[in-house]
């Protein structure tokens, strides 16, 4: 199994790459029918965004924590922390397309010179380097996890996850910022 996943990274990456966009996409255009997912009570709706707050806080310490133990030379932290990264994630990207599939992107209620010069190019920002992000956490993630460890010190993961984990941590901190903005300040 390792050996066909190392051999095609770069075609899994493309695959799993198109599917994710794919899936947040359709759920932001609203293609993916309500009807089609269970509906849970109101007040848990209305605390997704307060948990996804967490969760991208708790992310970015775990991506510090991440970058912090592999330059110690910890591998097995750098992977718990990196993986758990992962989770944490999939876990915020599952609970924010709940949330708008069910009810729709959230309303910016802020004065416009604030949407126009503040929350839209930073939510943009935000958006932009997430969906970069996703083919390169693809990437290091499957050489990860498809070689020994002595393998990985000669593949690209390296260089690749340096670029992956500044991105992505600026993609969630950028995105509390756009929390703060919707539910917080307004």
């Amino acid at each position: 199994m390792d050996l066909r996943i190392r051999n095609h990274i770069p075609g899994l990456t493309a695959v799993l790459t198109i599917l994710s966009l794919a899936a947040v996409f359709a759920a932001v255009l609203g293609i993916i029918p309500q009807s089609s997912l269970p509906r849970a009570p109101e007040t848990l709706i209305e605390l997704i965004p307060h948990v996804n707050a967490v969760i991208s806080t708790v992310a970015v310490i775990t991506i510090l924590l991440g970058v912090r133990f592999i330059r110690r030379g910890d591998v097995r932290r750098h992977r718990a922390m990196m993986l758990t990264s992962v989770g944490l994630f999939i876990m915020f990207l599952v609970l924010y397309l709940y949330k708008v599939i069910l009810k729709g992107p959230a309303e910016f209620l802020g004065p416009d010179v604030i949407y126009q010069y503040m929350y839209l190019p930073t939510l943009a920002v935000h958006i932009l380097l997430a969906v970069i992000c996703i083919p390169l956490l693809y990437y290091v993630a499957l050489i990860a996890l498809s070689r020994p460890i002595e393998a990985i010190y000669e593949s690209r993961h390296k260089l690749v996850g340096r670029v992956a984990a500044s991105l992505w941590l600026i993609s969630f901190v950028l995105g509390n910022v756009v929390y703060v903005m919707l539910y917080v300040v307004y």
